[in-house]
């Protein structure tokens, strides 16, 4: 029996028409999402939403992707990123008693079959992110904490860099840092991360790491560092990570949006048209 987590990311949930809202509507993107994954097999058992969770920071946009996401009917996780508030995060979900109170937005949940870590790497006013060294202490001693459980580790910002120019101009800083302590412990099955809005797999750290695509809105593949960023609407979509029995972690990129269903049957070796 598999353990399925959803992993969303990028939400920008900006205020009604203006922002984000206007240009991108990602508020009628997370509300489909929402539908997506209440109907769809198999469900995940949690979500995952791996920062950027609104535009601003505001408190009224907090209270906002709150109301979208309490039509959820799966439990759910929040982790900060750049364009998020700590302080106004932890106040529009004061029932989420997983995120600490003060400091960073870091935890840890042991309920499950697969050991879930997420990370903090907001870096104040400014769009790239890091692990400070208090930060990498947290880390590296909660993986030490229980060395023979298969875990994930969830981030904002993912330590590699991308090939996306400007991206990576903003990306992740100190990236040897976390990859010393990843490689430090065998059992982090696999490492994720969002900020990209583009999906991406890379061998790194003696483990795999993935990166999340946008609720909305995605950047075009573009590595020419004195151009704009691409943000091109190809189709919102977000990763179910499945844990198998036989200790895999299987991650397939699901769209949002309705497509056309073409049944092949087959009898034996022969398909009937």
């Amino acid at each position: 029996m598999s353990f399925n987590v959803a992993q969303i990311s990028d939400l920008h949930i900006s205020d009604d028409g203006v922002g984000t809202d206007l240009r991108y509507q990602t508020a009628e993107h997370l509300e489909r999402l929402v539908e997506r994954l209440n109907t769809m097999e198999p469900r995940p058992d949690i979500v995952v939403a791996t920062g950027d969770l609104v535009d601003k920071a505001q408190p009224s946009e907090y209270q906002r992707l709150r109301a979208i996401l309490s039509a959820l009917e799966i439990p759910f996780y929040l982790i900060c990123g750049n364009h998020d508030s700590r302080e106004n995060l932890v106040a529009a979900f004061p029932d989420h008693d997983y995120l600490p109170q003060e400091g960073f937005l870091q935890y840890t949940l042991e309920d499950f079959p697969l050991r879930i870590v997420c990370g903090d790497t907001r870096v104040a006013k400014k769009i790239s992110g890091t692990m400070c060294a208090e930060r990498l202490t947290w880390l590296d001693e909660t993986l030490a904490a229980a060395p023979d459980r298969p875990t994930f580790v969830l981030l904002h910002h993912p330590p590699f860099t991308s090939g996306l120019a400007q991206m990576d101009k903003h990306g992740y800083e100190d990236k040897a840092g976390i990859e010393a302590v990843i490689r430090k412990h065998d059992q982090v099955v696999r490492v994720a991360g969002g900020h990209l809005h583009r999906p991406v797999i890379v061998n790194w750290a003696g483990t795999t790491l993935s990166v999340c695509p946008g609720a909305a809105h995605q950047i075009g593949l573009n590595p020419h560092a004195d151009t704009p960023v691409n943000i091109v609407m190809e189709p919102p979509a977000f990763h179910l990570h499945m844990w198998q029995d036989d200790g895999s972690l299987v991650t397939h990129t699901i769209y949002v949006n309705e497509y056309e269903t073409r049944t092949k049957v087959m009898v034996g070796q022969r398909e009937v048209k």
